[in-house]
């Protein structure tokens, strides 16, 4: 498969265009205006998207409106501190997969990659091109470059390890990769990052699927309420995105905030968790 076509990668597309057309056109587009748009019957587009979200296009509408973030933190915000913590040597059940997690001391994250082996492909995901990154212990990065590009997307993560060495081999990292889009199996994580940092992201683990919560409850989480700033910083340099949920922060007034890869795909993983979580509630149901 072409860079092209990854990049282009169809489901992502589809639910982009929507999602641009709903911004444009208010929240009451039909189905027929919708499937129309994307070049398809209304009962293909309608068969589409259930099967990518478990919820019709019109309830997964009802998730990409702008008032969604203050919804969820109304309805669905978590109190960290009341979470499951996850410690760095424990494990913790994320988007049904099972992670396993690891992080470099302070001395190997200050080497900044040096006599590392970093290992990347590409591979298409429901968000788009994304970019794959790990060491023999796990993945340690993970990128989307439906937005930015994938040149971008790879300068980005590999100016944060300027010191280790890259090979592209996706061969390796391609069953974890399948794991993590399917969302079953195992995958390990190898964090790379300041202490500040892996505190941080350990919090961002503790968020469930579907739910959501503010920095300033991270800073807290973490014992520094004053820190706010720092938080932020730290969740944007989040190197797992998706996998560490960095797109499940939003400000006290619920506006969604800055995304590293891009809000559109921010505002897409939020719809797309809250909208599987509700499938799965009424197929339990």
């Amino acid at each position: 498969m072409t860079l092209q076509t990854r990049e282009e990668s169809y489901h992502y597309g589809v639910m982009r265009r929507a999602i641009a057309l709903i911004d444009d056109g208010g929240e009451d587009l039909t189905l027929a205006e919708l499937s129309a748009a994307m070049g398809m019957s209304p009962s293909h587009f309608q068969r589409l998207f259930s099967a990518w979200v478990g919820v019709s296009p019109k309830r997964y509408q009802q998730y990409l409106r702008l008032g969604h973030a203050k919804s969820l933190l109304e309805d669905r915000f978590t109190t960290l501190e009341a979470a499951h913590a996850v410690g760095l040597s424990g494990s913790g059940r994320l988007h049904d997969l099972f992670l396993r997690w690891e992080a470099m001391s302070p001395g190997e994250y200050a080497r900044k990659g040096a006599g590392l082996t970093i290992h990347w492909g590409w591979f298409d995901s429901p968000f788009g091109l994304a970019l794959v990154m790990g060491t023999q212990k796990g993945i340690c990065g993970l990128a989307f470059a439906a937005e930015t590009g994938p040149e971008a997307a790879m300068a980005d993560m590999r100016s944060r390890w300027p010191h280790a060495a890259f090979a592209e081999t996706p061969e390796l990292l391609r069953p974890q990769a399948e794991a993590i889009f399917a969302q079953r199996g195992e995958a390990a994580l190898h964090m790379i990052g300041a202490p500040l940092q892996i505190k941080v992201w350990e919090a961002l683990l503790r968020i469930p699927s579907g739910q959501v919560t503010t920095y300033s409850e991270i800073a807290q989480s973490i014992g520094a309420p004053r820190a706010v700033r720092a938080v932020g910083t730290a969740v944007g340099r989040n190197p797992v995105s998706w996998l560490i949920p960095c797109h499940r922060a939003l400000r006290k007034s619920g506006a969604l905030g800055g995304y590293h890869w891009g809000l559109p795909v921010k505002r897409a993983m939020l719809a797309y968790e809250a909208a599987r979580e509700e499938g799965q509630q009424d197929g339990a149901a």
